[in-house]
């Protein structure tokens, strides 16, 4: 009637009235009484199965304030022996799925010294029932249902019956989804505003960045401690993992940005300088006619187009693409205009690629997890 889940060390804990029936025929008696309710200081007296629970790693009998047995005696030599334990019993989960995974939790019990031949358990019709489930504190599972098994243990000492009762579980998902799954994607979608800010902002931009990957980092390392230190990659890892690698493309994206479009602010900067001191040096010699006025020229600027597809390459040289500044694409398929990508344009690229590739990685994350 109580079940409580301890992940960390993969086991259970369970309270339950254990009830055994036998048949004694050294027991019976002929009286007007059918049934002789016996104390528990009786249990000693008499031969009881030696059950035990193969899969439990402490197993407590309660005391308080008298010892919790309860000991019957038929006519017929019919025995009833009951008596309340809590039992911590090993539960190993599979946390693939994990928080959307689903266990079978067992508690198993047999004879220690009797074999088959000897002691042949059964399960009555009604043999497992359980208390009302508004009183289970069961707070990350629900209770789907229980069931029943019998099989045989092939040993070296012998053949012995193995009763195992498996209770069903499904663990809720409202704390995750509150604590990580939320948090997470808001994280992903804050990075997503730098896109929108300009892009030579970059104190504002810089700071945002970094602020979203070490927020990430914190809520992964809180995700992982309520959980067993598990080799694998479980469903929450995966999710954790992806918006951590959106947060880092979102810096990265700004990163490379920054860095290309500065390179060319400088290169014109210079180009500019270089063009009005030479420019400054032939007008100071320049004649309109014979005869007439010297004008000075010197505050006059060429005018220089502005030219989006320009960008300065890791050579120095300008050219028409911004993946020209690759050798191998000098004279390839970049450098004829089949394809072409403008640096100043990545932001656009990224308000519409980041959201897409999220919105496909969440649809793909919760059908395979929720439906496959």
């Amino acid at each position: 009637n109580l079940i409580r889940t301890q992940e960390e060390f993969n086991e259970y804990t369970i309270d339950i009235f254990f009830a055994q029936t036998w048949y004694d025929s050294r027991l019976k008696f002929n009286s007007s009484m059918k049934l002789l309710m016996l104390n528990s200081n009786m249990v000693g007296k008499i031969w009881i199965p030696d059950t035990f629970f193969r899969n439990s790693r402490k197993s407590d009998a309660h005391w308080i304030t008298t010892p919790n047995r309860l000991l019957r005696l038929w006519s017929n030599g019919r025995v009833m022996y009951t008596l309340r334990l809590t039992i911590n019993a090993e539960c190993y989960l599979k946390l693939h799925n994990f928080p959307m995974d689903e266990h079978s939790c067992p508690l198993e019990f047999s004879s220690y010294g009797y074999p088959k031949n000897e002691i042949m358990y059964r399960w009555q019709r009604r043999s497992v029932e359980v208390a009302d489930q508004r009183y289970w504190r069961l707070y990350q599972f629900a209770f789907v249902g229980l069931r029943n098994t019998s099989e045989v243990a092939h040993t070296q000492s012998g053949e012995y019956v193995i009763m195992t009762i498996f209770f069903d579980l499904s663990r809720r998902m409202g704390y995750f989804t509150i604590q990580t799954y939320i948090p997470c994607s808001m994280i992903v979608v804050l990075s997503w505003v730098s896109f929108w800010i300009n892009k030579d902002a970059v104190p504002a931009r810089t700071s945002l960045g970094i602020t979203t990957v070490l927020t990430m980092t914190t809520l992964s390392t809180i995700s992982r401690k309520s959980l067993p230190k598990v080799s694998y990659v479980t469903a929450m890892d995966l999710f954790v993992s992806v918006c951590f690698i959106f947060t880092f493309a979102a810096l990265m994206e700004y990163g490379t940005l920054h860095y290309f479009t500065s390179n060319r602010q400088t290169k014109k900067a210079k180009t500019n300088n270089n063009t009005q001191s030479e420019f400054r040096k032939t007008s100071s010699m320049v004649n309109i006619r014979p005869g007439t006025s010297l004008l000075q020229m010197n505050n006059i600027v060429p005018y220089h187009e502005e030219d989006d597809y320009a960008y300065e390459c890791l050579d120095g040289k300008d050219c028409a693409s911004f993946f020209c500044c690759f050798d191998d694409c000098r004279s390839g398929a970049w450098r004829e205009n089949r394809m072409h990508v403008r640096v100043s344009k990545i932001d656009s690229y990224s308000r519409i690629f980041f959201p897409t590739a999220f919105g496909l990685f969440n649809l793909v994350y919760w059908i395979g997890y929720l439906y496959l």
